[in-house]
């Protein structure tokens, strides 16, 4: 029976309005297929509507998560680089001696397509498991034509077993390969004119981001990624000012990009820039914490300039090796102080903006019927809590994926 009738529950619609979290309590919703086709208070649900009602005993239900940045396929681990960072050893340093991104490089150069994949599919299952519905991931850990397709082609492949959607996103820019060291200008010259081509012709990719910074890409390298983007019709992102202000939100803004990515060292400039382009600032505390980060990302500056502000879990076996957007939740309230309502709506509502996303991270008729009911007593927990199992019941496309238990349903 497609129509499903979610009655005795509160939702947080996290729709924008008066009330925090866009809450209606004692409410209903219905679904029919892959969408939701009504939502209200119970006491006014028509009676035309006909299929399984499903009782939530007062519990919460809230739009699907949405994880809008990860590095989630990879090959090997970087457990040692962890370790020196333990004794002091900065990011840059070990990215130096040749660790790092490079590393991983290595590993999955080495790694199968399907090996990729396997691996890949066992970290998706705890994301899936806490309620992420959606789930970016880039390219990055090939560098070279061959790999940078298998990886793209192994996200396209997981999307197509897991269930859930995943959004691949090209990160040709994200290091220097070593066989085009001495030669910067060859490498970008490779992305613009061989890379980028066969991707958008074999429509692997739905965005092409980079790695701007003083170890990564220049301004001006960017700008030239970007520009032949633009004419292959790729929507865009970056990673920008994460170690220093290079002014990559200034050029994502420029070129209208989706989001802009990190942002600890973000100017005020480059605020004012994404609020006049509606570019998304996506905050990884993952990578905050992990790297032991000491300057936050400008969140009063982004929240008074009306930016919309998002958080990802940035998976990656080297800055961030999170399984758990639910952690990142508490971890944006706690180190970059953010409402437990901003943090559900980073992972919602602005996780969506940031994919470009109007079809979802929102509980509204007419929009996708990804959801997630909560064993929760107040929205506020999901951010309060640390661990636990606060998941009852998964649902993509208007079908239960995960139910902790047998829950109780009935027809009319």
């Amino acid at each position: 029976m497609s129509t499903k009738i979610w009655i005795d529950v509160n939702l947080l619609t996290m729709v924008e309005g008066d009330k925090p979290f866009g809450l209606l309590e004692d409410a209903a919703l219905v679904t029919n297929n892959k969408q939701i086709v009504w939502v209200g208070h119970k006491s006014n649900l028509p009676d035309h509507f006909v299929g399984e009602i499903i009782y939530c005993k007062g519990s919460y239900l809230s739009p699907g998560l949405i994880d809008c940045h990860t590095h989630l396929i990879y090959g090997g681990n970087r457990i040692d680089e962890f370790e020196k960072r333990l004794t002091g050893a900065s990011y840059e340093e070990i990215a130096a001696a040749g660790g790092g991104i490079l590393s991983t490089v290595e590993a999955t150069r080495a790694a199968s397509e399907d090996d990729l994949v396997r691996t890949a599919q066992k970290r998706l299952a705890a994301f899936m498991k806490e309620g992420v519905t959606t789930i970016e991931i880039k390219s990055g850990y090939g560098l070279d034509i061959v790999n940078e397709i298998k990886m793209l082609r192994a996200a396209r492949k997981l999307g197509n077993i897991s269930g859930i959607d995943v959004i691949p996103t090209f990160l040709g820019a994200h290091a220097l390969p070593p066989e085009y060291s001495g030669d910067r200008t060859g490498y970008i010259k490779l992305i613009i004119e061989e890379m980028l081509p066969i991707i958008a012709k074999e429509q692997l990719a739905d965005a092409v981001d980079g790695f701007c910074e003083n170890i990564g890409f220049t301004h001006q390298e960017m700008e030239q990624i970007f520009t032949a983007a633009t004419k292959l019709g790729f929507k865009l992102k970056l990673h920008a000012e994460q170690l220093s202000d290079q002014k990559g939100a200034t050029l994502a803004a420029k070129f209208n990009a989706l989001s802009a990515d990190h942002l600890e060292y973000l100017s005020t400039d480059s605020i004012l820039e994404m609020k006049k382009s509606g570019t998304v600032a996506v905050l990884l505390p993952g990578a905050y914490y992990t790297l032991r980060d000491t300057i936050i990302p400008p969140v009063e500056k982004l929240r008074s300039a009306q930016v919309p502000i998002a958080i990802g879990s940035d998976c990656n076996p080297g800055s961030s090796p999170v399984l758990s957007l639910k952690l990142m939740i508490n971890m944006a309230t706690t180190l970059f102080r953010l409402s437990p309502e901003e943090a559900l709506a980073g992972v919602t509502r602005n996780a969506a903006k940031a994919l470009g996303l109007d079809d979802r991270g929102i509980l509204k008729k007419g929009l996708k019927a990804d959801m997630v009911l909560w064993d929760i007593e107040h929205p506020a927990e999901l951010s309060y809590q640390i661990g636990g199992d606060q998941t009852l019941m998964v649902i993509k496309d208007g079908d239960v994926t995960f139910a902790r238990n047998k829950y109780k349903s009935g027809q009319n």
